[in-house]
């Protein structure tokens, strides 16, 4: 077997800078040594014609002439990429201009089209003279569509007077809104009507109607009992029946968005409306005619027999009001309770009362109750209601060990009337250590 002759491949030469024309063409073959608009100078210079043959030479038919194919073009002078304008190339006002009307920003030509930026007539004398278009003149403030009223001037900025109100309506709920909440932590209704006057907003008073209402929702009793108190109070400084009337509208028509948030609104609203009829504030005419269920339920509350008495505590027992009063809502609480021993109705009642740190007199009051029946179940069922408050967190441990103290320092005064309220009290006792709601060491 005879092996293959071995091929002998010639090395490339090294490719360099001064290398790289003779590799790529060696001959330097078809490279003109100037381009055709230096050889057409040339030519002219030389007195040839355009095919590079003398004067009276004829030139060859145009397939005879060579072409060279290596020759650098170049484009005529006007063509169409030559003229196209780039923005780096373009003046830096042109680049920086944008559209924004007619002559930029706020700015309009005249029809001449001259550059001239037009000038409103500043002479009053002028028929043009435009007092709106006139900037040195001074503005008035005014509500849109409200009249201005000679003399109702709400507040002075500058020099000039303000009519109508001093702020947007925005700013007038927000700044309500801060007045109410500091309200129902203080109870201070004068701070309320100076710091409503200051603003002065007369126009928007029947907001503070409804936002006060809408607020109170959120809250307690108590809250809407001082609402209701703020009201009636303001009435004829403050509101006016036209603002109250409004407020109303506004709240009837607020409901089913208040329903959202706070399942009772229906009927708080309307208790609202029948106790501002009770109050004066509104007319009993303002129910007449009108749908919804607000409405329904105002009617409701108004047709009771001594409606007016009962109006004043519609809120309950925790509209705070005084301690003769929490008192009374005591006694009937802890006195149904023993008939019904619906444990569930009876801790509602205590949560509507809304006194957590007067609950010891529910605890003393719970005690000389069951004692004065005397009977073993009514001692059960009294008990059984204490533990239940103390176990679900609606009366602390401290109000209980407080109220088994006034039982204590008051027992002797009670045995008066009841001979064997040590003997109930004893029990009340035991049951409580049992518990581990009193400590041990506790004397009876």
């Amino acid at each position: 077997m005879t092996t293959p002759p071995e091929i002998a491949f010639a090395k490339r030469p090294e490719v360099t800078v001064s290398t790289m024309g003779r590799v790529h063409n060696p001959s330097g073959a078809g490279i003109p040594a100037a381009s055709s608009a230096v050889k057409s100078k040339m030519i002219a210079k030389a007195g040839l014609n355009k095919n590079g043959f003398g004067n009276g030479v004829v030139a060859p038919p145009p397939s005879a002439v060579a072409v060279d194919v290596l020759d650098t073009r170049t484009k005529e002078e006007g063509s169409s990429r030559r003229n196209i304008t780039r923005k780096k190339s373009a003046p830096e006002s042109a680049r920086n201009h944008k559209k924004q009307g007619g002559a930029g920003k706020n700015k309009w030509r005249l029809d001449d089209g001259s550059d001239a930026v037009y000038q409103p007539p500043q002479d009053e004398n002028d028929p043009l003279y435009d007092a709106f278009e006139d900037d040195r003149s001074k503005y008035v403030l005014a509500s849109a569509g409200a009249p201005v009223i000679p003399g109702a001037v709400t507040a002075v900025v500058g020099a000039a007077p303000v009519y109508g109100p001093a702020l947007t309506l925005p700013e007038f709920k927000r700044r309500t809104d801060d007045a109410l909440r500091e309200f129902f932590d203080s109870g201070d209704a004068d701070e309320v009507v100076r710091a409503t006057r200051e603003l002065g907003c007369g126009e928007y008073h029947a907001e503070i109607v409804k936002r006060a209402v809408g607020m109170s929702l959120d809250r307690g009793p108590r809250e809407r009992e001082a609402t209701s108190r703020l009201l009636a109070r303001n009435l004829p400084d403050l509101l006016t029946p036209g603002d109250v009337h409004a407020g109303f509208e506004r709240l009837c028509e607020s409901v089913r968005e208040l329903a959202v948030d706070v399942p009772d609104a229906t009927a708080a609203v309307g208790a609202f409306m029948a106790r501002a009829v009770v109050d004066d504030m509104l007319p009993p005419a303002f129910l007449v005619g009108r749908d919804g269920a607000a409405v329904d339920h105002a009617r409701r509350l108004l047709s009771r027999e001594h409606c007016s008495v009962r109006m004043e505590k519609v809120w309950g027992p925790g509209d705070g009001r005084s301690v003769p009063d929490l008192k009374e809502s005591m006694d009937q609480l802890l006195k149904e309770y023993l008939l019904s021993r619906e444990l569930d109705e009876a801790a509602c009642c205590v949560q509507e009362i809304n006194e957590p740190l007067f609950h010891h007199e529910l605890i003393k009051r719970g005690i000389r109750a069951a004692a004065e029946t005397g009977d073993d179940d009514d001692v059960a069922a009294m008990w059984a209601l204490l533990e239940f408050l103390v176990k679900n967190s609606i009366t602390s441990e401290g109000q209980l060990a407080k109220g088994f103290d006034r039982s204590k320092e008051n027992l002797d005064d009670l045995k008066l009337d009841v001979p064997g309220a040590s003997v109930v009290f004893g029990r009340f006792v035991r049951m409580a250590k049992t518990a581990g709601m009193l400590p041990e060491e506790y004397e009876c």
